[in-house]
């Protein structure tokens, strides 16, 4: 199965930290992507936002916690054998298991590199969570809206509080997300995103393919799939279907999350609440 990993949610730290980070972006605007980034503005760039406490790795990015996103980042970038993944897909195998907390999470710890630019998609366009995280609220445009409006990619992305990451939401629950996920349109986005950003990261986070039909349509036009599983939830069963359903050579690796403690690189037990991290290889 590769590489599996564990990550911690949150602490009660990072909700300490996040408080203070919180007033500090509601009085500064929001970055640009990037400098060379075409990216139109909107009125959404200078109101508040509301960070949530879930992000550790921007809003405590020395804690424990971001460490173990930190060593995910490492083993992507420098994988043992083949080529790194660009355009990496983040599921899991039922609803709850986090997988919305780890495509973030990751996203961010990759916006940390030095040289490092990254685009977070939404695609779970039954269930999105990436807006809010970020401090949008549920009106923003997104995806739906280029899928089903035209709209264009570019007024539709947004910034968020680091400057080398920013987010393409979900936009409006559509009441047809199967077939505007599985549409060519869809495959040319990706396809065209791919291109228009060769040079960085594309981290997309997916509804879970036993729930979902378009998961897997999404799963052929990526570089790599990391799967988020719950301790004490999911069961052997499922991760092995899901491997089934993606095919062994296409998952980078497996998040363990929710872990009751952590394992593996000597950390002891450091262990916030009922949740735990750790990395282990298998």
């Amino acid at each position: 199965m590769g590489k599996i990993f564990k990550a911690l949610k949150k602490s009660q730290q990072t909700i300490e930290n996040s408080e203070k980070i919180e007033e500090k972006f509601e009085t500064e605007p929001l970055p640009l992507f990037s400098d060379q980034e075409n990216v139109h503005k909107t009125e959404i760039e200078t109101r508040p936002v509301i960070i949530d406490p879930m992000l550790v790795t921007g809003l405590s990015p020395q804690s424990m916690e971001s460490e173990q996103f930190r060593l995910l980042k490492n083993n992507i970038l420098f994988p043992a054998k083949g080529t790194v993944p660009k355009c990496i897909m983040v599921t899991s195998t039922t609803p709850g298991e986090g997988k919305s907390f780890v495509a973030a999470n990751l996203a961010i710890t990759l916006a940390h590199s030095i040289d490092e630019y990254v685009l977070l998609m939404d695609c779970d366009l039954r269930a999105p969570t990436i807006h809010s995280m970020f401090g949008y609220n549920n009106d923003t445009q997104g995806l739906s809206e280029y899928l089903s409006k035209a709209k264009s990619l570019s007024s539709l992305l947004v910034k968020t509080f680091m400057d080398k990451l920013t987010i393409l939401p979900a936009g409006e629950i559509p009441h047809n997300p199967s077939e505007l996920l599985s549409s060519e349109q869809m495959r040319r986005l990706i396809h065209e995103i791919k291109l228009r950003y060769s040079d960085r990261y594309i981290i997309i986070d997916t509804s879970p393919p036993c729930l979902t039909s378009e998961t897997s349509v999404i799963s052929r036009l990526v570089d790599g799939i990391v799967i988020v599983i719950k301790q004490g939830q999911t069961r052997k069963k499922d991760i092995l279907n899901i491997i089934d359903i993606y095919g062994k050579e296409k998952i980078l690796g497996v998040v363990y999350n929710f872990a009751k403690k952590p394992v593996g690189y000597g950390y002891g037990n450091y262990g916030y609440g009922k949740y735990g991290y750790g990395l282990k290889n298998a």
